[in-house]
């Protein structure tokens, strides 16, 4: 499958499946929301804590599974992962991107203070995936 039109597909939705690399070489699968930003980067906000962070900074490979329209439509983008730093104080940088990703995917919070704390609290990041390949089966046979 061709990776811009690939892309394009990953694009127009926002819900996937991310898979990373556990120590043992099995899969790690989290149903996670995600936005692209216009390099094409896939952005994912994660805690610091979870596997998933834990099995990119070992391995820094991962999919993203993103499902179609109906159960035979799909689409796999592998690539690699950067992580940013983590959230520190609520007015550092990583927390204003997590504001700018949380704006892309729910529009306005209630309380961008409480907000940008709890990013803090819990020890939040992003994810970047840098596609490489992609693969799967959409309508019309690509």
């Amino acid at each position: 499958m061709d990776l811009f039109h690939a892309m394009a597909v990953v694009r127009e939705r926002t819900q996937g499946v991310l898979a990373t690399i556990r120590r043992d070489g099995r899969p790690q699968l989290s149903n996670i929301l995600y936005r692209v930003e216009g390099d094409d980067r896939i952005t994912i906000s994660v805690t610091d804590d979870r596997a998933k962070t834990r099995n990119v900074r070992r391995d820094p490979r991962a999919s993203l599974y993103v499902p179609g329209d109906d159960f035979w439509s799909w689409l796999v983008v592998d690539g690699d992962v950067e992580l940013s730093a983590v959230a520190s104080a609520p007015d550092d940088p990583v927390v204003d991107q997590l504001v700018d990703y949380y704006r892309a995917l729910s529009g306005e919070h209630p309380d961008w203070n409480e907000y940008r704390q709890a990013q803090v609290d819990q020890r939040r990041l992003l994810l970047r995936l840098h596609p490489r390949h992609a693969y799967g089966q959409l309508p019309g046979g690509t």
